[in-house]
């Protein structure tokens, strides 16, 4: 991974196959942003950290723009976001599968185009209160049960206007949720970042882009 300044952001050049453009790391765009990388400490389902120490929440350009948006969006309702995955290399991927190896929740990096955070174009992200704090939502990261759903079906007014809160403003930044985990989303235009053959077999049903982890 190599480094670039350019008009004041740092740009990240992946040697990740997946990465045909250079990435960019989330907060050089908006510094407002919270970043929390769970797979760059032990706060996951598999227990230790899988990024070096010192990883960013890199991204492609539009996708980091994006989450400005989103971001700008939250400030409004005094709440903000923290991004808990953003771009993840293919080997880490293959970490994460080898662990689990259920295709419900994650994606075989060896079939069709892989996961979409290995093309820079899907974040993991939570919400946090106006002075960066946690607040409680539908579940913890990587919990692969059935009150992570997307839409919430839970009894508390308030976790349930925050998981609303969290969709409708990356829907209003453009992405698309998951609806198998409520902290999962992919950028609504996905297909234009992908060779042109993965593209096409790439899957999209119902409303919202099915991929996994």
């Amino acid at each position: 991974m190599s480094v670039l300044l350019v008009a004041g952001v740092a740009v990240l050049v992946s040697t990740d196959a997946n990465a045909s453009e250079p990435f960019v790391d989330v907060r050089s765009v908006d510094p407002t942003i919270t970043v929390e990388l769970r797979y760059a400490g032990s706060n996951n389902f598999l227990g230790h950290s899988l990024y070096p120490v010192g990883t960013r929440a890199l991204a492609r350009p539009e996708v980091a723009s994006a989450l400005a948006v989103a971001q700008s969006v939250l400030r409004r309702y005094q709440y903000g976001l923290k991004i808990w995955d953003a771009y993840r290399p293919a080997a880490v991927q293959a970490k994460l599968w080898q662990a689990l190896r259920n295709s419900d929740y994650v994606t075989n990096p060896e079939i069709g185009v892989g996961s979409l955070h290995s093309w820079g174009i899907a974040v993991d992200a939570t919400l946090v209160d106006s002075r960066n704090r946690d607040v409680r939502m539908p579940t913890d990261f990587d919990e692969f049960i059935p009150a992570a759903m997307e839409p919430y079906m839970g009894s508390s007014f308030e976790i349930g206007g925050r998981a609303r809160l969290l969709k409708y403003a990356m829907n209003k930044a453009g992405f698309w949720g998951l609806r198998t985990e409520w902290w999962h989303f992919t950028i609504a235009d996905w297909q234009k970042y992908l060779p042109n053959q993965a593209a096409r077999t790439a899957q999209v049903y119902g409303t919202q882009w099915q991929g996994k982890l």
